[in-house]
């Protein structure tokens, strides 16, 4: 008893505090790995996307465009789902006749400059190149007396230094001041694979001139890299798995059939030269060497994967560019309505971040530099004019229109939508739309047509009759 109150009493002796150390299996570089983290390192992203590390990028990108089907259709299709026939202005001030005279003059000096088209281009150029520059020059030549405000795409290769850079504040032909604001580009007078590539002429072009259309990836990234890199590896393996197929199904046609035995060797079959060949005619009996017989060669190609394998490489490839398979593909036989709707969410989703992008780093400053020139040149007080606008593009057409018509009715109805939303997603101004609605009405009145003989019936029995087949 005596000796457990001693031991209560005696000083507790604290064991040796243990360090916990935290592990994460990606970090850890074993054997098996060391092989795939190789090429793994540790640069920033301007050192990264280098000069040299672009240009292969570039070249590699634009030669699988120009000589891949599906890459070059992929890309074409991308650029016309995001661009469309082209973005379209609508003024929102107080003062509708002015608004309408504006959008107008915008409208036409869109189609002079081909502004639609550019933009295309420049969307390939982001998948292709990375990037683009587009320079806001003047142009006497234009047919507009108003505005001589011209478009101009520079492409990649021609913004660079003409030396190795030393300068923290100048990323391969981009000057940033000490805050980083972008201050100005050299741009090369002549592309570098031109036949006056040996022309290094440059001029220093301020910033506020030119727009530089890229995404970036990293922080402090100042040069675009292809948007298919990652796609670049896969399709070379697509074509050299095709490439394959076909090559082995031509060395088999090759061979009408072949000539075997089932007897041993210097068996009691009669003598025939190896690798002898015999030609054939149509619609002829053909005699055999004693103990041999003839069968016609199974080529086996293309293989039953071969289906699969193409599939599943262009869903890989599409991956990144947010693209669902059957757009990629140009195919939607596997396809259902309601798969095929959930797959172009996301692609849709896509095309309107996009379009937002280029509303805010392209539309903006095209449209405050063209207003700027447009209001010296019109009516007195344009100074005082507030240019508060927004863009209209393309509308997205439904796959089912009779179930979206529906759908609209009932947001109308509810009040959980505006005519003028409904509009915007058809790529529509809805004043517009409203005026023209009003004007066929009234003739429709004057015409002494009412409006149910004007619209077309509607067969409740073949929509009920589609719903159920989908």
């Amino acid at each position: 008893m005596l000796k457990a109150i001693q031991n209560f009493f005696k000083p507790k002796v604290r064991s040796p505090a243990r360090m916990i150390r935290g592990r994460f299996d990606a970090a850890q570089t074993t054997h098996d790995n060391a092989r795939h983290w190789a090429a793994a390192d540790y640069r920033s992203a301007d050192a990264d996307a280098n000069e040299d590390a672009r240009k292969i990028l570039r070249v590699r990108a634009r030669y699988e465009i120009n000589n891949n089907s599906y890459a070059r259709g992929i890309v074409e299709t991308l650029a016309n789902d995001c661009v469309g026939t082209g973005p379209r202005l609508q003024m929102l001030s107080s003062d509708e006749e002015l608004n309408r005279q504006i959008e107008r003059d915008f409208a036409i000096w869109c189609e002079q400059v081909h502004l639609a088209e550019k933009l295309r281009t420049v969307r390939i150029a982001q998948c292709q190149d990375g990037e683009t520059f587009i320079l806001m020059a003047q142009n006497p030549n234009l047919p507009n007396d108003d505005v001589k405000l011209d478009v101009q795409l520079i492409e990649a290769d021609r913004v660079t230094d003409e030396y190795f850079n030393s300068d923290p504040h100048r990323v391969d032909g981009i000057t940033f001041d000490e805050y980083g604001n972008l201050h100005s580009y050299r741009v090369l007078k002549y592309h570098p694979g031109s036949e006056w590539a040996n022309s290094v002429e440059a001029t220093e072009i301020s910033a506020e001139n030119i727009i530089h259309v890229f995404r970036a990836d990293r922080p402090g990234q100042h040069r675009g890299i292809p948007e298919i890199t990652p796609a670049l590896p896969l399709f070379a393996q697509l074509r050299r798995f095709t490439l394959a197929v076909l090559s082995a199904a031509e060395a088999a046609a090759d061979f009408a059939g072949i000539l075997y035995t089932d007897a041993p060797a210097n068996g009691e079959a009669d003598s025939v030269d190896a690798m002898d060949t015999i030609q054939l005619e149509r619609n002829m009996l053909l005699t055999m060497p004693g103990g041999w017989k003839m069968s016609q060669l199974d080529p086996k190609q293309p293989s039953t994967t071969y289906a699969e394998f193409k599939r599943e490489i262009l869903n890989e490839i599409a991956r990144c560019l947010n693209m669902p398979f059957n757009v990629a593909a140009g195919n939607s036989s596997g396809y259902n309505y309601a798969s095929g709707r959930l797959d172009w969410q996301t692609y849709f989703k896509s095309i309107r971040v996009y379009q937002s992008y280029m509303e805010t780093v392209i539309l903006n400053r095209l449209f405050d530099r063209w207003f700027r020139e447009y209001s010296l040149s019109k009516l007195v007080g344009f100074d005082q004019f507030s240019p508060i606008h927004t863009w209209f593009w393309d509308g997205i057409e439904h796959v089912d229109p009779a179930k979206e018509a529906s759908a609209q009715q009932t947001r109308l109805t509810n009040l959980t939508t505006t005519l003028a939303a409904e509009y915007a997603k058809q790529g529509k101004d809805w004043e517009v739309e409203v005026r023209q609605i009003a004007k066929e009405r009234k003739l429709l009145t004057e015409l002494g047509i009412s409006i149910a003989e004007a619209a077309p019936a509607n067969n409740t029995k073949e929509n009920e009759e589609d719903e159920r087949t989908e």
